[in-house]
């Protein structure tokens, strides 16, 4: 009996030797029979939560829309209808993705990472460019541009989770269970850093978080932090040395510095957090400055829905900076709800690892997690200030655009893994009814 229960338990419980096999079979996107409510399936609390922020995504980008609305020669409403049109194609994509069986994801995760990284050196040096920085590339026919970043990310974190689990037998040798893990973040974190180096930024942290969570030695991954907080420690530095804190304004860059696309950008930002007071006539200041009044008029309940007014003043407010907008209209408790319910999706997500028996699915899960989360928390840091200026939008609730779309496709994938999940233990608690059953019969 002992025994027995002891199976039941490691069953339960997440495995680390790495085979991708599920109880389910795979019976792609085009299985009928029954509606749309009993096939949608998965951790119905994170469907729960997928509503709720899109919902909160129609309000606030329909009342922050005014002043992009005036400029476009538009109305607010085809904004409105653009934002619903994503959501609907969000909603569907999440739909589709979790009803595929999760481990098709790992068989094209290589293929779909090999696919974006001449994307990311065609986007870095024929993409669209604004601000010095080339993200995206424009799709013909649709004429829609797509940011292929968001698609790197996603192959990345399918690619490491596949490795991870497949490597867990040689986790702690550098050769073989690290090197071929780190080498696939450093492709990718490097082609991307050029133009997007926030983004960079967060797609390492979360590969190392992740990693860590996978057993890789800790020695490997200090040692793998250490290295790349040099070239942050010397962009840091080279911020610092040529600022005039007596007249307190930025020195002009050495020619070397100001030849190279984006360091202009990034050491101003670093000199405009460390620097700049409130009080200051700073062009590059105005941003977050309007942010801060934004969250000053917010008080405790802020001022109702509709009724901001930084929202004809604050660049961007529809997409990096529409927390502050979420600030000012429904004030410290709804910026409070806001944090608690990304909060809860992380929880809700860590228990789908914890559930999934399978090394692939548990780790991809969680990777996805933390990578919409870790984004959540730095939008919001950067509206509160606490983080230097960054063009990272909030998930499921800024404006729509191929961003939104790929959230979605992680949502719904993390959603195939919960689907899967509920799938086998359902399974096997038939198979212990059944066992039961039989022993009382005997």
């Amino acid at each position: 009996m002992s025994q027995f229960l002891s199976k039941i338990k490691q069953l339960f419980n997440p495995s680390m030797d790495g085979e991708l096999a599920t109880a389910a079979p795979f019976r792609g996107i085009g299985d009928v029979g029954g509606n749309l409510a009993n096939k949608t399936k998965g951790d119905k609390v994170i469907w729960s939560i997928v509503i709720i922020l899109t919902l909160a995504s129609l309000l606030l980008v329909y009342s922050s829309t005014g002043s992009l609305a005036y400029r476009m020669s538009r109305s607010n409403e085809s904004y409105l209808f653009k934002q619903f049109a994503f959501i609907i194609l969000g909603l569907i994509i999440i739909y589709f993705a979790h009803r595929i069986n999760y481990t098709i994801y790992s068989k094209v995760a290589l293929i779909i990472f090999l696919i974006s990284l001449p994307l990311l050196v065609y986007t870095l040096f024929f993409g669209v460019q604004l601000n010095a920085g080339s993200r995206w590339i424009r799709l013909p026919v649709i004429n829609m541009t797509f940011q292929t970043s968001d698609l790197a990310k996603l192959a990345l974190f399918m690619y490491m989770s596949r490795m991870l689990s497949r490597k867990q037998n040689v986790i702690k040798d550098f050769k073989k269970g690290f090197v071929p893990i780190i080498t696939p973040v450093i492709l990718i974190t490097i082609l991307i850093a050029p133009a997007n180096l926030s983004t960079a930024l967060l797609i390492f942290g979360t590969s190392i978080l992740l990693m860590f969570i996978g057993r890789v030695s800790t020695k490997h991954l200090l040692g793998t932090v250490g290295i790349a907080m040099i070239p942050v420690a010397l962009l840091v530095m080279i911020a610092v040395s040529n600022y005039d804190k007596e007249n307190h304004r930025a020195k002009k860059l050495p020619e070397v510095f100001s030849s190279v696309k984006r360091l202009p950008t990034w050491i101003g930002r670093i000199q405009t957090f460390l620097y700049s007071k409130n009080d200051d006539d700073n062009e590059k200041l105005y941003q977050i400055n309007q942010a801060k009044i934004a969250i000053a008029n917010g008080g405790w309940f802020g001022r109702g829905p509709g009724n901001s007014v930084q929202r004809n003043f604050l660049p961007h407010c529809y997409s990096d900076f529409i927390y502050a907008i979420i600030i000012e209209e429904y004030g410290l408790v709804g910026a409070a709800f806001m944090i608690m319910i990304y909060l809860y999706f992380l929880y809700r997500c860590i228990k789908i690892y914890r559930n999934c028996p399978f090394a692939f699915g548990a780790f991809l899960a969680l990777a996805l997690s933390f990578t919409l989360v870790i984004q959540a928390i730095a939008n919001m840091g950067v509206n509160v200030n606490l983080f230097p200026n960054t063009g990272v939008t909030l998930p499921l609730v800024s404006m729509g655009g191929s961003s939104f779309l790929f959230t979605c496709l992680s949502i719904g994938i993390i959603l195939s893994v919960a689907r899967n999940v509920e799938q086998l233990e359902g399974s096997q608690l038939q198979k212990i009814e059944e066992q039961v059953t039989e022993a009382e019969k005997e």
